[in-house]
């Protein structure tokens, strides 16, 4: 055909020759940190270790105290300390018989006990005294029939704090009965919980 073009051969020129490799870029941002996975297995368990050494043993504090009367009392003071003339537990010596007071050593709560036999037709009125403080007390109305009285409380002592028991008398006679050979008067107290292990 005059004045026109063969047609162009149809598909691709063949692939050129492989270039170099090309510089490599910089590292992307991080992504967003995806969900926990689930958990996995229970691993097989242990061997079991070897006994530790023994600790130290804790060192424990004790203090306790029982005393008696063996003689019956009359007020002959308005405030008169009740002593005592038999020991049945005095740990470190605590007690002062002859005073009738206990001197705290090895502060921490205690636990007092005071018992007592009333006097025919007499008032019974005892403190029991934390130095100069009345504590508690115990008290009987005079009656015809003598009976066995008790007080007892738990007490904060400091060290230092003296015990003790106090007769008080009003316008009556204040007795408590006791005879040879029988201890009707007990005043007890030990240690429950020291200071340190509160």
């Amino acid at each position: 055909m005059d004045g026109c073009l063969l047609p162009a051969l149809h598909g691709h020129p063949p692939p050129g020759e492989k270039g170099e490799v090309g510089v490599r870029g910089r590292s992307g941002r991080s992504g967003k940190e995806g969900p926990p996975g689930s958990r996995g297995l229970q691993g097989r368990k242990g061997q079991k270790g070897q006994a530790g050494l023994p600790g130290a043993q804790c060192p424990r504090t004790y203090a306790a105290f029982s005393v008696g009367r063996s003689e019956g009392l009359h007020s002959a003071d308005a405030l008169q300390a009740v002593t005592f003339d038999t020991e049945l537990v005095n740990l470190d010596g605590a007690f002062d018989l002859a005073s009738g007071r206990f001197l705290c050593t090895a502060p921490g709560v205690y636990f007092l006990s005071l018992n007592v036999h009333t006097w025919n037709y007499k008032e019974t009125y005892l403190h029991i005294m934390r130095n100069a403080h009345a504590a508690a007390v115990l008290y009987a109305q005079p009656s015809e029939r003598s009976v066995m009285q008790a007080q007892s409380l738990l007490l904060p002592l400091a060290a230092g704090d003296a015990v003790w028991v106090r007769m008080f008398q009003r316008d009556r006679d204040n007795a408590i009965f006791g005879e040879h050979g029988d201890l009707y008067i007990t005043f007890s107290g030990h240690l429950v919980k020291p200071d340190a292990e509160l």
